[in-house]
């Protein structure tokens, strides 16, 4: 199974200058806990619910401060073509439980987002399973 069959596509992103607020919004309207920051295709950043609620408020930041200011950008990713179990074993590796997807390595365009839930939700064998379990475990 490749990436492309599992991960999650959405037509759009939060760009590079959005504020932590819309994020956050952002974050609540998708049901989600990550967010690419963008500038047209490409990524510049990653914002999680946790970069929300511990940096954030650790570091005093007002709701209308630039989400750059608390993005991460060291963007971990995953091309759409790879198999799903070389994935989790990367995400295991980087301790995460969710990738930006790529569409190749020449282009390197956002195409979407791979979590351990989307691939929990076509996991189709027991091996699979196991490392699905295994990611989890190494979460942080």
């Amino acid at each position: 199974m490749q990436v492309r069959e599992v991960m999650t596509k959405r037509p759009d992103y939060c760009p590079a200058d959005a504020s932590i607020r819309q994020v956050a919004e952002r974050m609540r309207k998708d049901n989600s806990g990550f967010e690419p920051l963008v500038e047209g295709d490409r990524i510049v950043g990653t914002v999680t619910d946790r970069d929300l609620t511990v940096r954030a408020l650790a570091e005093g930041k007002s709701p209308d401060d630039k989400a750059s200011s608390i993005a991460s950008s060291q963007v971990l990713y995953a091309f759409e073509d790879q198999d799903v179990n070389e994935v989790l074993r990367n995400m295991q590796e980087q301790h995460v439980q969710r990738l930006v997807v790529l569409n190749n390595q020449n282009d390197k365009s956002l195409v979407g987002i791979v979590t351990l839930g989307d691939i929990a939700d076509r996991c189709e064998d027991d091996q699979m399973a196991r490392e699905i379990a295994n990611c989890s475990k190494h979460y942080h």
